[in-house]
């Protein structure tokens, strides 16, 4: 069974959108000036701002009309929440499995936010597992993370657990020029789909196997092309 390795935020589910629907219901509840959700979208910076940074530039814009308690439920909550798996996704995630296709998702992030999402949209009733950053103690793109999805794959066919057998031949699909597509162009043999939501490739550095619109799409193209080399967009 190949392995098929996904990130979960901005690509199985629409992160900024949940943060966006918490945040604007923060502005609401605490009687803040709406104009402030794109402020707020900007130094949350689809969430790879350090949280404590957000909390600090919210105290500082806000002061005593907001408390410390609100803004970390926000923080903490807001987007965890909120987030679906939209029906296309959860479709064509079912049928990469039934595929034969070994999924787990390789995240940055508080492992308890992101178990929250993964338990919320029903992943975990689809997925084989998954693998958190701060429960590891490493990040996209380093790769000690794609080999620790790696090893919750579980033994290779020939029954080793050498988790580079897994590697071999992987696939990774992620929204992420520099954690998801850059870490994945560091491990010989993972082969990659940038979901670019409508985004020109412009890193220099690397470049994904392929690139889909989308994350239903990506994952078709994978289940169709599990061999593919590349070279084309």
């Amino acid at each position: 069974m190949p392995l098929l390795m996904l990130d979960l935020d901005n690509t199985l589910v629409d992160r900024d959108a949940a943060f966006r629907e918490a945040a604007s219901a923060f502005l609401t509840d605490h009687r803040l000036p709406v104009d402030d959700l794109a402020w707020l979208m900007s130094v949350d910076g689809s969430g790879y701002t350090p949280r404590d940074e957000v909390a600090r530039a919210m105290a500082a814009r806000y002061g005593a009309a907001v408390s410390a308690a609100s803004v970390r439920d926000l923080l903490d909550r807001g987007a965890a929440d909120r987030v679906v798996l939209a029906e296309a996704v959860r479709a064509a995630l079912v049928a990469a499995v039934d595929a034969g296709w070994t999924c787990v998702i390789v995240t940055n992030g508080r492992v308890g936010q992101q178990e929250t999402k993964i338990r919320r949209t029903g992943l975990d009733r689809i997925v084989h597992g998954w693998v958190i950053s701060e429960a590891v103690g490493c990040k996209k793109p380093a790769p000690e993370i794609f080999r620790a999805a790696a090893a919750v794959a579980g033994p290779s066919q020939d029954g080793t657990s050498l988790n580079e057998a897994w590697l071999h031949g992987a696939w990774l699909i992620g929204d992420s020029p520099h954690a998801d597509i850059g870490g994945a162009s560091a491990l010989d043999g993972v082969r990659s789909v940038w979901v670019s939501a409508g985004r020109p490739w412009t890193d220099t550095t690397c470049r994904p196997t392929h690139i889909t619109a989308d994350t239903a799409s990506a994952l078709t193209y994978v289940v169709a092309h599990p061999g593919d080399t590349g070279g084309h967009y």
